[in-house]
């Protein structure tokens, strides 16, 4: 026959404290298992984990950076591939695809993707910038 019962202590794994400390039976599962307990030390209601089980740890993964080419290097393969002529960069002037600019400010640049009929993604040396383009 077993001697526990709800109001007895128990030492069972506290999840919270993540330690193994006393703990107050609150609901039995049957006459030999407790169900849900009372943590002594932090109050809270859990359901019964002996202490005897470790929990399990998490497994930690390390994250890998993904290699890229620097914005430079990218641009210079592109606009060797590219035949086409700079365009001066006007805001009135459509672009399309493919398409290269020479900008007052950035410098020579490929339009990379068309965003909406009113901006382009400009791929420069140094940098990827929206633009506007092809306003009225």
């Amino acid at each position: 026959m077993s001697n526990l019962s709800a109001g007895k202590e128990i030492l069972a794994y506290c999840g919270k404290c993540k330690l193994s400390l006393y703990h107050t039976i609150v609901v039995m599962k049957d006459d030999t298992t407790p169900h849900k307990v009372q943590c002594s030390s932090c109050k809270s209601t859990h359901a019964f984990k002996d202490q005897s089980v470790k929990p399990k740890k998490k497994k930690t993964t390390t994250r890998r950076k993904k290699v890229t080419k620097p914005n430079s290097e990218i641009w210079a393969e592109k606009l060797k591939d590219n035949s086409n002529t700079p365009i001066k960069y006007s805001i009135v002037h459509p672009f399309i695809l493919g398409d290269i600019v020479d900008h007052p400010k950035f410098g020579i640049g490929i339009i990379e993707k068309t965003i909406d009929t009113n901006k382009v993604e400009v791929l420069f040396e140094t940098e990827l910038k929206i633009l506007m383009h092809n306003k009225k």
